[in-house]
């Protein structure tokens, strides 16, 4: 079987999210494909079987230690793989179907992708679990929940580069993850965020790592809360984990656009 590392969201190596990706033929049993993510020790691992329609694809996210029901930068890196490795369509637009519906990947020009994402359903969570906020020293202005994450919206982006959580009482929160959200400085800084409109990070000790570089899927999240209160359709974000993410959003009544670019890293063969 092949084997793609890449890094995703960023236009240099050794930043964004590394994610792997394996194109198989036909399903591996889940128990092989959790052994080769596991394996991989990386964020994700993303499977894709092609489908018989062109340009379809089914595809499947690991984790470590889960199976999960999104992952943005996987898929943008399944993309970069598909477009530009493998398959190679004609088309600027692929398909996939997957335990979170039907989810398609544009290609645009000088190798920036897109995912279009159903967004998230979230609620103000008025009633929290106890771990957390015990997992932060420092108290949220506003908490919300969404179908799989907790968000944590803080007043500023200080606020967010200095938190430094304890998992070890986060991993007990009943959730995929939490992220956490604040507007971004409004001055340009070493993490390059002028003209960005929020930043976050993402942690995710219940799914087997504590803290993600860059989540696209937390973006159908932090996307419909930031319009909102923004005030507008286009964003820009930045996650701001130790290996940096670029992303550029759009909100699309219940989608979200979420864009960014992928350097290949290596590409190998799993002995089977």
């Amino acid at each position: 079987m092949r084997l793609y590392q890449l890094d995703a969201f960023t236009d240099r190596l050794f930043a964004g999210n590394p994610a792997a990706v394996v194109p198989l033929t036909n399903w591996l049993p889940d128990e092989q494909m959790q052994h080769i993510a596991a394996e991989n020790n990386l964020a994700e691992t993303a499977f894709y079987v092609k489908a018989d329609e062109d340009a379809q694809y089914h595809i499947r996210w690991f984790t470590p230690t889960v199976e999960v029901d999104l992952c943005g930068h996987a898929t943008l890196a399944t993309g970069h793989v598909i477009f530009y490795l493998e398959e190679k369509p004609d088309t600027d637009q692929i398909y996939f179907t997957s335990r979170s519906g039907l989810l398609k990947v544009c290609r645009g020009e000088d190798g920036w992708l897109t995912l279009d994402f159903p967004i998230d359903t979230v609620q103000r969570a008025y009633v929290q679990p106890p771990a957390l906020l015990t997992s932060f020293t420092e108290k949220p202005q506003v908490v919300f929940k969404g179908k799989t994450d907790y968000m944590l919206v803080y007043e500023t982006q200080e606020q967010i580069e200095a938190l430094v959580p304890d998992f070890r009482e986060m991993i007990t929160v009943p959730a995929r993850g939490i992220i956490v959200t604040a507007p971004a400085r409004s001055e340009g800084d070493s993490r390059d965020t002028a003209g960005v409109d929020f930043v976050s990070r993402f942690f995710g000790p219940q799914s087997g790592i504590d803290e993600d570089p860059v989540t696209g899927s937390a973006h159908t999240t932090l996307v419909p809360y930031w319009a909102e209160r923004l005030g507008k359709e286009e964003l820009i974000a930045r996650q701001l984990s130790a290996r940096g993410g670029y992303l550029k959003c759009k909100l699309n009544g219940d989608r979200v656009d979420i864009s960014g670019q992928v350097q290949l890293y290596l590409t190998g063969e799993i002995k089977e």
